[in-house]
């Protein structure tokens, strides 16, 4: 009788466990929701924003220019975007980007960006394994031009995707 009782218990309480398993890994390897702190990314993305961080993404694939990620700096989550890569010089003059001294254009919104080189920050070209990232909002982010360089290891994972405002659901650019 009391074996009975166990497996009656067991079925109905398995599913629910293998359902607060999954989401649990999914959350832990997969994807998790953050939420944007402050305004440097604005005007793409704004205070309070919640958006879906992909963290399976640079397990699988090369980190590429432009791509918004979310940097684990001394445990606080900045989310920012990446502009220079390992192995390239990075320079704005003129509030235009250049890297390895030819121009690259930059098809998303963002504030003005004042003169800098890497220089300024004690390096020639960026190391392996070390990325260059600034918030969208130039004039009100603290990024590698204030930080220095981010390591790999402290991508946490990139973002793509908000959902959160509702009104402003949708792929992130």
């Amino acid at each position: 009788m009391e074996k009975e009782k166990i497996k009656k218990i067991l079925r109905d309480v398995l599913p629910y466990l293998i359902v607060i398993l999954l989401v649990v890994i999914v959350r832990t390897f997969i994807i998790t929701p953050a939420v944007v702190d402050g305004n440097s990314m604005l005007p793409g993305l704004q205070d309070n924003n919640i958006i879906i961080l992909n963290k399976l993404d640079y397990k699988l694939n090369d980190i590429n220019r432009f791509d918004v990620v979310v940097v684990n700096y001394n445990g606080e989550k900045l989310v920012k975007r990446i502009i220079g890569l390992p192995g390239e010089h990075v320079e704005y003059k003129d509030n235009n980007l250049y890297v390895n001294g030819f121009i690259i254009s930059e098809d998303f919104n963002h504030e003005t960006t004042h003169d800098f080189k890497l220089e300024s920050i004690g390096y020639l070209s960026i190391p392996g394994d070390k990325y260059f990232v600034v918030g969208d909002n130039r004039n009100d982010s603290t990024d590698s031009r204030v930080l220095g360089l981010i390591d790999k290891n402290d991508i946490l994972g990139s973002v793509s995707f908000r959902i959160f405002p509702v009104s402003k659901i949708g792929k992130i650019k």
